[in-house]
């Protein structure tokens, strides 16, 4: 079957119903059977604003809608947006060091990866500083940029942070848009950035196959928070010692440093840094779903728990073992279905939730959590009435549900449903094994934080050293945005279903707490929040 047939069979198997009237009665089987269907090679990776992306979409209203979800737009289901492809023209860029007044040309994926976010075409010439981890902290008096001049010069910075600042504040300050602020401030017109081995999630190969896709903006300049450099670029590991030729200082020693928890030194390159930039740029629409199941209580139910996942993946891109499509079954069809069987679970709960429920599916997380932003931003009801946002990506389903990781359960009040829930249900609550990974700020709930709603983002737990994390490591370095990344793996049905189970405890707790949750008074993300609405006075 060819593509455009193949993907207009499933087109139809979609829109016929077909699904529901073969669904199994277990529920991890049906889990599995929508992970099935929205990771299937006919939707060709559900790259945002793709047909397959589309055809994703359609088939994620009409279950919501068999669910008893009703649409909250004028739109019905579907929010559209409209944005922008940035895609790097690699034949006619180019990028070098001058090193005493010799021109050292570094190749296009083997030194480094160009990023088409920042900038557009055309040339920059500009002096090198080392800066560290490039991170401006002030709350804990830690900034790696102050006393520098940067005013028109390309930071050079070392993926990382201080071991002594807390991993949802080091997470909130490592995000781009913040990173990309603080440059602009300090004058900088660009960055290069050095991944630290002990942190790296992928291989530099698929690093680069990643980089060859398409960046995507918004259409609307002021959306666009994270760009505003003339140039970005990564740097192969392998390679990085090229960078500090003719310094005092090595790559090797630098990371030894960091890996130590040492300070790092901040000095300038003797190097200047040569990008010729060619980018082609194509309008782009895309989408997300959004229903709401209404809450049953009078005086709750204009109050909105917000139930989200992201809809898109990456799509085609570069082959590996000959496979160019990527499916996206853990990242993230298996989040999308457990908030298809959450919908379900609701309808047949003999008691309904208090508050209304909102499902969210969104495009655009993999090029920037573009739709979160777009949503939270822009949502379809009174941006006061978010409570708050329960956020599934890659919930990893790979071993037995017997504990769980919630990023930012130290922020909220959504803690003590966190806790209630747990022990009901058998359930351990560990804490984030990993900080330096950043999880808290790289998914769709950092997008309702910066709109002040309190969120929770969850994962099946793991220890540190423990069977399941290297499971963990081995899926990032196997499966991770990858071909492999479909439904030949093996994954824990029984598990899955167990955390829908729990996700449906956690969304009936927070939509039936007599009080809608609150930032703790000694978090960081306090900042954010909104006042609520005041109460109308009783006649």
């Amino acid at each position: 079957m060819n593509r455009a047939s193949s993907v207009a069979a499933l087109a139809l198997f979609v829109s016929s119903g077909a699904f529901a009237a073969e669904a199994p009665v277990s529920g991890g089987d049906r889990w599995w059977k929508h992970v099935e269907v929205l990771s299937s090679d006919a939707l060709e990776g559900r790259d945002t604003g793709s047909k397959g992306h589309e055809i994703a979409a359609g088939y994620v209203s009409k279950e919501l809608a068999a669910l008893g979800v009703k649409p909250v737009m004028k739109t019905g289901f579907l929010q559209p947006m409209a944005l922008k492809s940035h895609r790097l023209n690699e034949a006619k860029s180019s990028i070098a060091l001058v090193r005493d007044g010799q021109t050292i040309p570094l190749v296009q994926g083997e030194d480094v990866a160009l990023s088409a976010r920042q900038g557009s075409s055309g040339t920059v010439d500009a002096p090198l500083v080392f800066v560290g981890y490039g991170l401006s902290i002030p709350e804990k008096g830690h900034d790696d940029l102050a006393g520098l001049d940067l005013k028109g010069k390309v930071v050079v910075m070392l993926q990382g942070g201080p071991g002594s600042i807390p991993g949802p504040l080091k997470s909130h300050h490592s995000s781009w848009t913040e990173r990309v602020k603080a440059l602009k401030r300090a004058g900088a017109v660009g960055y290069v950035y050095l991944q630290n081995p002990k942190l790296m999630e992928i291989p530099w190969e698929r690093v680069v196959a990643a980089n060859r896709n398409p960046t995507v903006l918004f259409a609307e300049p002021a959306l666009n928070d994270a760009s505003g450099l003339k140039v970005a670029a990564v740097v192969n590991v392998a390679r990085a010692q090229k960078w500090f030729e003719g310094t005092p200082h090595t790559f090797e020693a630098l990371v030894a440093l960091a890996n130590a928890d040492q300070p790092l030194p901040k000095f300038d390159l003797p190097a200047r840094l040569k990008v010729k930039l060619a980018i082609d740029i194509k309008p782009l629409k895309s989408l997300n779903v959004v229903g709401v199941m209404p809450g049953a209580d009078p005086a709750l139910a204009k109050e909105y728990v917000v139930l989200s996942a992201h809809l898109d993946h990456v799509g085609l891109g570069d082959p590996v073992n000959g496979d160019r499509l990527y499916n996206g079954a853990m990242d993230n069809a298996s989040g999308v279905a457990a908030l298809l069987e959450v919908a379900r679970a609701l309808k047949e709960q003999p008691r309904k939730p208090k508050r209304s429920v909102l499902f969210v599916l969104v495009t655009g997380e993999e090029k920037g959590l573009l739709g979160s932003k777009y949503f939270a931003s822009r949502p379809p009801v009174p941006a006061s009435s978010l409570v708050a946002d329960l956020n599934l990506d890659m919930f990893m389903p790979l071993w037995p549900f017997t504990s769980v990781i919630a990023h930012g359960k130290d922020e909220s009040t959504l803690s003590g449903a966190l806790t209630q829930v747990a022990a009901e249900q058998g359930v351990q609550v560990l804490p984030d094994p990993e900080p330096d990974r950043n999880a808290f700020v790289r998914s769709d709930q950092y997008s309702f934080i910066r709109e002040g709603v309190p969120a929770l983002s969850f994962k099946f737990g793991y220890t540190p050293g423990s069977p399941e994390q290297k499971i963990i490591k081995q899926w990032l370095k196997e499966r991770y945005h990858a071909p492999s990344d479909d439904v030949s793996q093996p994954v824990d049905r029984e598990g899955a279903a167990r955390f829908i189970t729990f996700l449906t405890g956690m969304t009936l707790a927070v939509a039936d707490a007599p009080e809608r949750p609150r930032w703790n008074d000694d978090s960081f993300f306090r900042r954010f929040a909104k006042p609520a609405p005041t109460p109308a006075a009783k006649p």
